[in-house]
């Protein structure tokens, strides 16, 4: 005791004088944020890292305190030698540590740590001032290709006061192929054409700097006509883009695009004839009218709807996943308004075999977990992960992720940290007194379906936009967040405001998108435009779903497919069942339904696919079967021109180009003794195009 008396006495006092100055929650827990030591990958995952656990993003004080100060046997923190913590050691690399150095020695974010350390670990007031909103400085900046933006962040408190704490924020940009960021918050420009969100995160708090990069050069010109409103809010994000569109596609381009962003079907050689055929100068709108009123076309959009709604045989069985599909698919067949069809599911009762959307509340049964579905696929919004934590990229705290829980619980709901009740409420309102009485979802229903809600309109809006266009205003569609913002805001605004002003229509809104030239643009780039990915300057090629992809190979080559499990089922695309055996939709992203992400359904290409496209055994048995598309063209035509064009109309809705048609012809006649064979030649290459494999 006599050795360690004297370094006691000296610590002691030193303590004394500096504890008041210390607050955990304003000063330590930023320092660990700045550093990851709080992120899901190092000591904030569920099981902690090396037997130290931090919350994620600090959205626990309290337990993170603890874990620093009072657990470790004393060895984590050290306040009769700081420097010799192991908390320091490990942080500052001079002890083994797996997450590497994290801490500069000797560093300002090292002396504060070991100054309070030192001063015995204070916790600080309980009337501290707290951080209740953060702003960025610039706001926002046009900058030119290759420049470069320090931002500063600047964080004010509950007494009024502000403080610059750029140097312990979090960065994140939202589009790094158009600008980046460090994390010490210098921003740089790439030298794409576009524009940028990054977000600057600190104590649970976020702002937002938004940059636009003009393309350099000659004042690009536009002189295509504007067909409708979309165009108007299309063309102005472009003019400050420097970016000009490319031109209006062809009509065999539109036809074969309309064909598959509606219905999922490729047009037939009659169908496609017909078309480009007329010279009637509303014969695209036609089109999408005819094809609005199809069968197919809900058949399409139900499985969309269906992913989503997570229509999943094996915790529902047959029947009541067949009967909850069977709600959806007949809720888009009569064009049953949007918010209507909200209302029904969210607030649906009775029994599971009698009541489809009951069904929704069957394979989706915790309350948190249903709150967060609804939320997703009807708000847009995601908020799983307040679930445990302050959100690290948006405003919502478990207190309103356990608001939106409470709408689906008979009984009370607590703060899981606080304890304290949690009245039912939605997303971006105050909570009240106390919840509704009985049932709760009806009063979620009406905010939600409102014509003045912030995210119901928006949210279908972007995701109509990103079934038709390839991608959405608002990217991932299910990520709406101030920190990642649409793409043209006042065009996501316009369109919800349409859909409003037109109940809810969801057919009116697709025949508004594909009216516009926006839509029907070309996808071939101009030399101002080929780097865009987010304006719309151009059509975008778009990989069907797997579903759609794998009726147009039979469709194309005359040989329909057969589902074990799902007798009459023909096309993969009317297959409500998502688990039904299908090693070619397994393998080109069909969703699981276990979520209620998008992103679930996977369109990346892989090596696998084009083996399976260019090897497949079920392909090959379908381009030779004696019903199928070859063996009746070759048998009914005799002429080898007739017969590459009729191949052409089959697999790409179009004649084929005099170069098209010389290689065919060619090719056949090279072969006069196996005419069938060449023919099924030229098949498998056509197939195996990009233009057959994508929508453009």
């Amino acid at each position: 005791m006599r050795f360690c008396l004297p370094i006691l006495v000296l610590a002691f006092p030193t303590a004394a004088r500096a504890a008041d100055g210390f607050h955990f929650e304003n000063d330590v827990l930023p320092i660990l944020a700045r550093y990851g030591c709080n992120t899901s990958g190092c000591h904030g995952k569920a099981e902690g890292q090396g037997g130290f656990k931090l919350s994620v993003f600090a959205s626990d004080p309290d337990a993170d305190y603890n874990a620093l100060a009072k657990e470790g046997r004393g060895r984590r923190t050290f306040p009769a030698k700081p420097e010799e913590s192991l908390f320091l050691r490990k942080g500052t690399g001079r002890t083994a540590h797996g997450g590497g150095t994290r801490i500069p020695y000797g560093g300002e974010d090292y002396k504060l740590l070991r100054d309070w350390i030192a001063a015995g670990m204070p916790l600080g007031s309980p009337d501290a001032p707290r951080v209740v909103s953060l702003r960025v400085e610039p706001v926002e900046r046009v900058m030119t290709p290759k420049a470069d933006q320090q931002l500063k962040v600047i964080a004010k408190y509950s007494n009024g006061v502000e403080k610059d704490v750029t140097r312990h924020a979090r960065f994140q940009s939202n589009t790094e192929a158009v600008a980046s960021v460090t994390a010490d918050g210098l921003v740089s420009a790439r030298d794409v054409p576009g524009e940028a969100a990054v977000m600057a995160a600190y104590l649970g708090e976020v702002s937002m700097f938004r940059l636009m990069v003009p393309r350099p050069g000659e004042v690009a010109t536009n002189a295509l006509p504007q067909f409708n409103l979309i165009d108007t809010l299309v063309d102005a994000k472009l003019a400050k883009l420097n970016v000009a569109p490319s031109a209006v596609c062809s009509d065999e381009d539109f036809l074969r695009r309309a064909y598959l962003d509606l219905i999922g079907t490729l047009p037939t050689p009659d169908e496609a004839r017909k078309f480009l055929a007329s010279s009637a100068k509303d014969k695209r709108a036609k089109l999408v009218e005819g094809l609005l009123d199809r069968p197919e076309f809900a058949d399409l959009w139900a499985l969309r709807w269906a992913d989503l709604l997570r229509v999943d045989r094996q915790p529902l069985g047959h029947k009541n996943a067949h009967l909850y599909y069977k709600w959806i698919r007949d809720s888009i067949r009569t064009n049953k308004p949007f918010d209507q069809f909200a209302r029904e599911l969210v607030t649906a009762e009775g029994p599971a075999a009698e009541v489809g959307p009951v069904n929704f509340f069957k394979v989706v049964t915790k309350p948190g977990e249903i709150a967060s579905t609804v939320s997703q696929v009807f708000l847009g919004v995601r908020i799983t992960c307040a679930e445990c934590h302050h959100h690290p990229f948006d405003r919502w705290k478990q207190s309103d992720y356990y608001g939106m829980s409470a709408f689906f619980t008979t009984g009370g709901t607590s703060h899981p940290r606080t304890k304290k009740e949690v009245f039912a409420y939605a997303l971006g309102t105050e909570m009240p007194a106390a919840n509704p009485l009985g049932d709760r979802r009806p009063a979620l229903a009406e905010w939600m379906t409102k014509p003045d809600n912030a995210f119901f309109a928006r949210n279908l809006a972007n995701r109509v936009w990103a079934w038709t266009m390839g991608r959405g205003l608002v990217e991932p569609v299910d990520d709406v967040r101030a920190t990642n913002p649409p793409s043209n805001p006042e065009l996501l605004d316009a369109l919800a405001k349409y859909l409003v002003e037109n109940k809810h229509d969801v057919r009116k809104l697709v025949a508004l998108i594909t009216s516009s030239r926006a839509y029907q643009t070309s996808a071939t780039p101009n030399a101002t435009n080929e780097k865009d990915e987010r304006n719309f300057s151009r059509a975008y090629f778009k990989r069907p779903e797997a579903e759609v992809l794998c009726d147009m190979i039979a469709q194309a080559l005359g040989v329909p497919d057969k589902f074990a499990g799902s007798p009459g089922v023909t096309r993969a695309v009317q297959l409500w069942d998502s688990k039904a055996r299908s090693d070619f939709l397994k393998l080109f992203g069909r969703p699981n339904r276990a979520t209620a992400c998008e992103c679930e359904r996977t369109r990346e290409p892989s090596v696998s696919q084009v083996l399976n496209l260019l090897n497949s055994t079920e392909i090959q048995a379908k381009l030779t079967h004696e019903g199928g598309t070859v063996a009746k063209l070759v048998g009914a035509i005799k002429d080898d021109a007739k017969l590459v064009e009729e191949l052409y109309l089959t697999f790409f809705a179009r004649v084929p180009s005099a170069k098209e048609l010389e290689i065919g012809t060619k090719h056949l006649k090279k072969y006069p003794d196996n005419r069938r064979a060449a023919a099924e030649d030229l098949a498998w290459a056509l197939m195996n195009s990009t233009e057959f494999l994508f929508n453009h």
